[in-house]
């Protein structure tokens, strides 16, 4: 092999963003090389088998992409993907977990039909898509356009299809703002924030009650019934998305981590691997663009030296925090099959052959423990101090996964769906980001006194095993909670559009020629928005003549093109 390789494009990471950014570009009949760290692709996207025969998912596992465009511009069915999209009302029926201390408490109408109201469900059509769309799948503006009511996204599809909700205040709520006037119960909308909350947004937020909102609604909405799940979990999906890329002439290399993106004269031309890469030490050139779809942090203050870099940058890089929270991943092995405690026992609550209860989210009574949860985990950033009984968790809904699927039964005992926490991340925990390992038997305990809150069967006499995957296991692959939610956590209104924690970066270009920034750390839309950020950057690369797409593209109806640049729009 020649020591010195050329493509036109170099895809450093080989997670959801950066391959899916390779299957856009090799789509365009670009030449691209996608370098991998780790020696499995995928980010979070995985399967673990832990006993022969039992394969987990042990990070992402729910599909927050229904929407995405890639879908269809990738053409993601040639590739085995399979996953149907409903949304409906049935999203209110059982499957939203309202679960609470003295036991199920009921949605009321006014709840339903104010969620449903948020998720353009009561439009004539229905306009999920169109709002989901405008507000993830959308690149920001460019920074000389003025950012008003009259166009954000979001807002222009509620004054075409939802007038009575596009007012300014829309713009300046929080979540709880927003369903303190639409909803009713307040364990809906504890229920709701802290689903918000997990999924990479917050109920709490300022500025932001729309994209929170939507954030909870890529969960609650699309997975309303039988394979809205992906076959084959996320990593299936992920399969697809490798095979795309690979098949329109991508090569894809693992264990290659980069140890310096090479620049000369400003311009990025490539990167020099690390001398332990399976390629140690090589050369990579880029005649086109380096895409980097690693954090921020890693990007700035690791890969590029400081001398090509202004000192303002760097400080504003090391400004952003990526301190949100992680979650803590248990799949339980048993004996017998966990069950429902007497206050929450209902027939209706257990699904398939085996059995599982459907549990989702616990304890929701109030907003009250919901702060109390958050307050813990952001605020304090150590071990758990809230009591077991008051911890917020929720169980991914086996009502949602294909009676086939790998984690639905086991022949010798139960496997239960995963359950999840929100903790605080290693790196910013206050006994030090080992801290999560030397307390993972403490944590563990700790975790099955908060689910026996509500189910059965966690004893010792019953547990055969727990799997867990601390935030210390999951390090960076956990898509958009540890490394940066909306963009480094900061909780206000400068999460979206021009107003980014790095403004430089809000539209994927850095301040070096020909690099580009596809990660959630410092982009639109960040959280769990899967194909979100490649898709935008789509726009920017073909503004800037790297990627010229066929027919298949189309641009998103809400995209300001910037003056003097090569409109994405194919019209």
């Amino acid at each position: 092999m020649a020591k010195d390789e050329r493509f036109d494009i170099i895809v450093i990471g080989a997670g959801p963003n950066g391959m899916t950014t390779a299957a856009y570009l090799a789509k365009c009949g670009l030449s691209v090389c996608v370098l991998e760290e780790r020696i499995e692709c995928g980010g979070a996207c995985e399967t673990v088998e832990p006993l022969p025969g039992v394969r987990m998912y042990p990070h992402a596992m729910l599909m927050y992409a229904s929407p995405a465009p890639g879908f269809e511009q990738l053409e993601l069915h040639k590739y085995g993907f399979r996953m149907e999209w409903s949304p409906s009302m049935g999203a209110m029926e059982g499957t939203a977990g309202l679960a609470c201390t003295d036991g199920w408490r009921p949605i009321t109408p006014k709840d339903q039909m104010g969620w449903a109201k948020i998720g353009g469900l009561l439009g004539q059509p229905p306009f999920t898509r169109e709002v989901m769309r405008a507000t993830f799948w959308c690149p920001p503006h460019p920074s000389a356009i003025e950012v008003t009511d009259d166009n954000v996204p979001y807002m222009q599809v509620y004054k075409q299809h939802q007038p009575d909700m596009y007012t300014h205040e829309l713009r300046e709520m929080t979540m709880f703002d927003l369903m303190d006037e639409l909803c009713e119960t307040e364990h809906f909308k504890a229920a709701m924030a802290y689903a918000a909350w997990a999924s990479g947004a917050a109920g709490h937020w300022e500025g932001v009650a729309i994209p929170a909102a939507l954030c909870a609604q890529l969960l609650t909405l699309p997975n309303t019934g039988q394979g809205s799940i992906p076959r084959g979990g996320l990593h299936g999906y992920f399969h697809a998305i490798h095979r795309a890329a690979v098949h329109k002439g991508a090569l894809v290399r693992t264990c290659c981590p980069v140890d310096e993106i090479l620049i000369e004269d400003g311009r990025a031309v490539g990167v020099r691997l690390r001398e332990t890469a399976a390629m140690g030490g090589r050369t990579i050139r880029a005649t086109k663009a380096v895409i980097a779809a690693c954090d921020v942090h890693q990007l700035f203050l690791k890969m590029i030296g400081r001398r090509h870099l202004d000192p303002a940058l760097i400080q504003k890089v090391k400004d952003i925090s990526l301190k949100n929270q992680t979650l803590y991943v248990s799949v339980f092995h048993t004996r017998e099959q966990i069950r429902l405690k007497p206050r929450f026992e209902d027939p209706a609550r257990y699904v398939g052959d085996s059995r599982q209860p459907m549990l989702g989210i616990y304890p929701c009574d109030s907003r009250e423990i919901y702060y109390e949860n958050v307050r813990d985990v952001d605020g304090r950033k150590g071990q758990p101090t809230v009591p077991p009984e008051r911890a917020m968790w929720f169980h991914c809904p086996p009502q949602n996964f294909d009676p086939t699927d790998c984690q639905a039964s086991y022949p010798r005992g139960y496997i239960s769906q995963a359950f999840e926490m929100a903790v605080t991340s290693p790196d910013y925990h206050t006994e030090g980001e080992d801290a999560p390992d030397r307390y993972k038997r403490e944590m563990d305990a700790y975790m099955r006194a908060a689910y026996g809150q509500m189910v059965d069967g966690l004893d010792e006499a019953n547990l055969l095993h727990h799997w867990s995957a601390t935030g210390r296991d999951i390090e960076f692959r956990n898509t958009g909670l540890i490394g940066g939610t909306w963009a480094g956590s900061r909780h206000d209104e400068d999460q979206l559009w021009t107003n980014r924690p790095i403004p430089e970066l809000a539209r994927y270009r850095t301040p070096i020629e020909g690099l580009y920034h596809a990660h959630q750390t410092s982009g639109h839309p960040g959280a769990l928005c899967l194909m979100a950020i490649p898709y935008n950057l789509m726009h920017i690369l073909i503004e800037d003549g790297i990627a010229e797409p066929g027919a298949w593209w189309y641009a998103s109806p809400w995209y300001i093109p910037q003056p003097g640049k090569i409109s994405a729009r194919r019209d």
